[in-house]
């Protein structure tokens, strides 16, 4: 018995070395992870009304009845009793309704998909606040930010102004991803060729962690960026910062970029191609590749045959395909095309379509 008390107090120590830990799913610095900081409590607690009542009923009851305890009642017939049926059974009922209710509610209202009504629980979001837009790319194994309002971009830091909407467009350039930074809200997927959405706010100043949630590869455990939450002020000098970059984010910058690399440095683009993040997620930003929204608007008026099938196969990234259904000598199709002066427009966004028919 000295034995084991000794050990307990050799080990007590480490549970202070707890005290250093950074909490922050419990102790966010944004509203929406408030919010749902709130519904992990609440949820918690209308479980622990179960169990913890159950946990103290079985070492009492092993105790009460324990082999040795000749006091104790012994009734090998009994089978039933409708109170204790009752407590059984209405119990459990009424926490699984209130967590039923609440999970609804907080469905709704924490919608990743659904726009900001307020930046925190004592402040009402104005009607002409305009969000921050973020275009996020999930890379391997590293992260893409675009802010096509300020054309710019940079890898593996983010930065936003306290107190501003921020409404992210979310993808991923290979295989499915997360993106989560604890202090500001729930993880999002990010999925190659789908655009998903996050809208958020950060309400306190701040440098934070942001990561992949995601086992992506070899890399996963570097995948990791810096989250500054900034005033006003500091924002637009962060801004200016990254515009006076002088290196360019266009379609050879970003296939460069997109080669899978680990322990990627931060790293400052001062000006970004337009349309760059829409040709991420339809999977074209290599030029000898159409569309994906073009090959589906096609594919919607009947198809181009074993052309179309080609184009199909030649669209994937992983490479290289052992089933191409035509060698690579061979021609293929590209886009739509019209000969003469006048270019055949997209059939999905009437934008012009480039390619080549032999």
């Amino acid at each position: 018995m000295a034995a084991r008390i000794a050990r307990c107090i050799l080990l007590l120590p480490l549970v202070f070395l707890l005290a250093g830990c950074d909490w922050v799913v419990l102790r966010p610095s944004g509203d929406i992870a408030m919010q749902q900081r709130d519904l992990i409590v609440v949820s918690t607690i209308l479980m622990l009304l179960i169990v913890l009542p159950v946990m103290a009923l079985t070492a009492l009851f092993a105790w009460r009845y324990r082999q040795s305890n000749r006091e104790a009642a012994y009734d090998p017939e009994w089978h039933h009793s409708t109170q204790l049926e009752l407590v059984i059974w209405s119990a459990p009922l009424l926490i699984i309704i209130a967590l039923g209710a609440v999970t609804w509610i907080a469905t709704h209202t924490l919608d990743p998909f659904r726009p900001l009504e307020r930046i925190d629980a004592q402040r009402e979001l104005a009607a002409d606040v305009k969000p921050l837009k973020v275009q996020v790319v999930a890379m391997d194994w590293k992260w893409l930010f675009i802010y096509p309002d300020y054309g710019i971009a940079s890898v593996n830091e983010m930065a936003a102004p306290v107190d501003v909407p921020i409404e992210f467009s979310i993808t991923a350039s290979t295989v499915m991803n997360s993106f989560f930074v604890p202090a500001l809200a729930g993880q999002i997927y990010a999925m190659p060729a789908m655009e998903t959405k996050l809208h958020a706010v950060i309400n306190q100043a701040g440098d934070y962690e942001g990561f992949s949630a995601n086992y992506s590869g070899h890399g996963f455990s570097h995948m990791r960026f810096r989250f500054a939450g900034l005033s006003g002020a500091d924002f637009d000098a962060w801004v200016a910062k990254v515009k006076a970059a002088k290196d360019p984010l266009n379609r050879e910058e970003y296939l460069r970029l997109d080669q899978p690399s680990e322990r990627e440095p931060v790293r400052h683009y001062g000006t970004t191609m337009a349309g760059l993040f829409d040709a991420v997620v339809n999977l074209c930003v290599d030029p000898a590749k159409m569309c994906m929204r073009d090959m589906m608007a096609i594919d919607a008026r009947g198809g181009l045959g074993l052309a179309g099938v080609y184009n199909v196969s030649r669209l994937a990234y992983d490479r290289p395909r052992s089933r191409d259904v035509r060698t690579q000598a061979e021609a293929f199709v590209l886009s739509l095309c019209q000969v003469g002066p006048e270019v055949m427009l997209s059939p999905a966004t009437d934008a012009p379509m480039y390619g080549l028919l032999r």
